[in-house]
Order: C-alpha cells, then structure tokens, then sequence
C-alpha cells in the first residue's frame, strides 16, 4: 500500500505537476544570476514553469481529448442523445459535454445545432452547462495543481449541476423561449464517412494546433495575474478578501468570475496562486466556475438564440449551483487538500 501511494504521489507530482521542470527552470535562472526568492525572480519562475507546464499538458490532453471526440461527430451525438429519456438523457448529454474540449462559446453552436435538431430543451442544456465546465482536461490539470480528490469532486459535482439544471429547465417547459429561427429550423441528416486512424491523428493535431492558438493568449494572460498574485500582492489582503474571515468569499469570487472571458487552461494559474496565498478552495473553484461557463461574451452569443426569460434561468440555475458548490468545497477542505 505504501509502495502504491509512492507511486501515485510521483505521477502527480512529477509527470502530471512536472515539479522537475520547476526545479530546474529554478536551477537556470538562479545560473544566469537571477535570485528566485525575491519578488521579480520567484514572478518569473512561476510565469515559465506555468507556462510550459501548461502548455505541455493542454498539447498532450487536446490530442487524447480530440482522438476521442472523432468518434462523436454532431450528427452521431445527436443520434446517441436521441435514444434516451428523461433524466438518463442529461446525464448521457454531460458526459458527452465532457469530451468536447471547448469554452463556453465553442460550445453555443454545438447547442443551437442538436436544438435545431429537435433534442429535448433540457438534455441540450445538460450538454451547454457541462462542455465548459467539466471535460477530460480539466480533470487532468486540476489533479496535477489540487491532487486527485478535488479534481474528481470537481467533476462529478460539475456533471451534477449539468444534469439538475438541465431537468428544472425541461420541467419547466420553455421551448417557446428559443428564438424562433432555430425552433423552425431542422439540421441536415448527412451521414458521418467512417474515418481511419491516420485521419483520426490528423484531426486531432489539427484540434491541438488551434486550439493552443485560441488559448495561448488566455494561458499568457492567466498565467500572469498568477504571478503577480503569488509573488506581488500580500497574503494577509487574500485571505481577509477571500479567507474563511469573509463567509461571502464564494459570492465574491463567483460574481467576479462573470465579466471574464477564459477556458480552464487560463483559469488554473489565478486559482493556484490564490490558493497560495490562503484564499479557501470552495473560493477558487467557483471562480473557476464561473469564468468558464458564464462569461459574459458566451452570455452575450447565447442570447441571439434563447430570449431573456431562459437566459436568466440558465444563469439562475449555474450561479446557484457554483455558490453551492464552493460552500461545499470550503467545509470539506481540510479533507480534500
């Protein structure tokens, strides 16, 4: 048993965390006479191990990801859904959502196309709350910065409000809340070619290159309010702002989260260096939350298909669920961490 949790607690912390690379990336610049315990040196140790970490396990994750969603086609996603009912449906849909390596605003088309489709209201919702919120890589990265009980919380708890919010939103039957044209309008049944291997790896790189290009701007940006984070502001003015000293950190943190606009990959290094500095994790995650599946420009796309009654369910129901959700993270955390 002691040889096993070894053997684990390398896997996280040296192949998926790449704490080697840290070291050395600290061996470097500590060579070319850069000291990493000052404020501008430890800044630019995290800036390069996290963007090279990053950057290394979003290549090697959307490759795997992308692989996989070639076998799930719109068309074959739509057929699949079809077969099922009820609350068997949402929850088929959130685990399609998640192997579909897309932000919130990816994600829009996907919903318009299996609404126009004629899937229930619900079960495409289930998919648009889980695509950005939960997927393959995200259980990846958050093992490899929290450990793998949070990053399979995480998930399980994001897949539970894909699925919950996706039945109030079919019980309440408001498919007269999808604007009209795409109620009107029908997808194209046009069967899938059957892909070989080559085309298979040939896609998926092709969903590695454009995806990195997407985010890169993102992971830069993210990757640099961490820095500054973990080495410029102070801890004491975290953890009052975001600590358990202030029961409404998780609102806080959620209601902050809206205006940006970011995937997970961009998310992570602000949430890692946040809880360095002592912000609690139920605050981090809804953050995370937050950012990843109510960005206001995703908000923003979603209205030109559903009017403002559902949208402001839709919100409603994700905002509810990430509060919770991060109350939830910050009483189990001495358990999780």
């Amino acid at each position: 048993m002691e040889a096993l949790k070894t053997g684990w607690d390398f896997f996280q912390n040296e192949i998926l965390g790449m704490a080697w690379l840290n070291r050395l990336i600290e061996a470097l610049l500590t060579r070319l006479g850069l000291d990493t315990t000052t404020r501008i040196g430890g800044s630019v140790q995290f800036f390069l191990y996290d963007i090279i970490k990053i950057m290394v396990l979003l290549g090697v994750l959307i490759f795997i990801i992308s692989y996989i969603q070639s076998y799930f086609p719109p068309e074959r996603t739509r057929k699949i859904l079809g077969r099922f009912h009820g609350i068997g449906a949402n929850l088929l849909a959130a685990l399609l959502g998640t192997v579909t390596p897309f932000c919130s605003c990816s994600s829009i088309p996907l919903f318009i196309g299996f609404t126009s489709a004629g899937l229930p209201l619900g079960v495409t919702f289930s998919f648009l709350i889980s695509s950005p919120m939960v997927d393959l890589g995200s259980l990846i990265l958050l093992m490899s910065i929290f450990g793998w009980k949070v990053a399979v919380v995480y998930v399980v708890l994001g897949l539970i409000i894909a699925v919950v919010g996706g039945t109030v939103i079919e019980k309440l039957h408001l498919e007269n809340q999808v604007e009209e044209y795409i109620r009107n309008s029908r997808a194209l049944d046009i069967p899938q070619n059957e892909l070989y291997l080559k085309d298979r790896a040939k896609y998926a790189w092709e969903q590695v290159a454009a995806t990195a290009k997407k985010v890169a701007p993102y992971v830069l940006i993210g990757v640099g309010i961490g820095a500054v984070i973990h080495n410029w502001i102070p801890q004491t003015l975290i953890v009052r702002i975001l600590g358990d000293g202030n029961p409404l950190g998780v609102v806080l943190a959620t209601i902050c989260g809206v205006p940006m606009y970011a995937d997970i990959f961009g998310t992570i290094p602000i949430a890692e260096a946040l809880l360095s500095k002592g912000a609690l994790l139920g605050v981090v995650l809804s953050f995370m939350m937050a950012v990843t599946t109510l960005s206001l420009p995703s908000m923003i796309l979603l209205r030109k298909a559903v009017k403002p009654k559902l949208l402001g369910i839709f919100v409603s129901i994700c905002t509810i669920g990430i509060i919770l959700v991060g109350y939830f993270f910050n009483a189990l955390q001495s358990v999780l961490l």
